[in-house]
């Protein structure tokens, strides 16, 4: 499993790129195989759309039984919100497995908006297809109420708008409507494109599939245009 962070080349790990390179089968989303069209010759290539996680995982543990390299991607990292866990679910002790990390998006819309992550955060998908929504909620609730920074994936998409609004009034119980909010669009890829605002205001903006949002703590704020958590060092 290999993770292709964000997307470009220049983001890929060496050992990403070695996989990739050693790889005689590639699979994955096909959005995420064409992130990286130029290492993909002279390669066997499957693809396929959304929710077919479970076909990918199945074809790749049949190559690999086969005695093929397989490299399956994942945008991000293949261990958060990606396809290791359903693949080292599947894989038989006969097949070598393993599982190489990449920048999330967590990590990557970070950077573009400055440094908000330098206290704890809690990571949680808005994404109600495998998870019900009363438990998203619920992990809403615990982390506002805790302070952690909050990162949202999957914040919002054509057939899923409004769970956005409904996590937004879940933190604003816990928090002041000037907690600083990042929105960033296409991290780290073209297209790339970030906004700075705040809890009360955050449901103006634009917010998709492509988006990641970051809520401050108690403690950020913006700082000459970024996005700060102190650490809690003496200046």
């Amino acid at each position: 499993m290999v993770g292709l962070g964000p997307g470009g080349s220049e983001f890929l790990t060496f050992r990403a790129k070695a996989a990739l390179e050693e790889a005689q089968v590639i699979i994955g989303y096909k959005t995420y195989l064409g992130f990286i069209e130029d290492l993909l010759t002279g390669k066997q290539v499957i693809s396929s759309g959304m929710r077919k996680e479970i076909e990918r995982a199945g074809l790749a543990v049949q190559y690999a039984r086969q005695g093929q390299t397989v490299a399956v991607v994942s945008s991000g990292d293949p261990g958060v919100y990606g396809m290791a866990g359903l693949i080292l679910e599947l894989v038989p002790e006969s097949v070598e497995v393993e599982v190489i990390p990449g920048v999330t998006a967590a990590t990557s819309a970070a950077a573009v908006l400055g440094a908000p992550l330098m206290h704890d955060f809690a990571v949680i998908s808005l994404s109600d297809i495998l998870t019900p929504w009363e438990t998203i909620a619920q992990r809403l609730h615990a982390a506002a109420q805790a302070d952690f920074i909050i990162v949202l994936y999957n914040p919002k998409s054509k057939g899923r708008d409004t769970q956005i609004a409904r996590a937004r009034d879940i933190i604003r119980s816990h928090r002041q409507d000037d907690t600083p909010v990042g929105i960033v669009r296409n991290a780290k890829r073209r297209g790339e494109y970030r906004v700075l605002t705040t809890l009360g205001n955050m449901l103006d903006e634009d917010i998709d599939m492509l988006s990641t949002v970051i809520i401050g703590n108690s403690q950020t704020r913006i700082e000459n245009g970024h996005m700060v958590t102190p650490r809690g060092y003496r200046l």
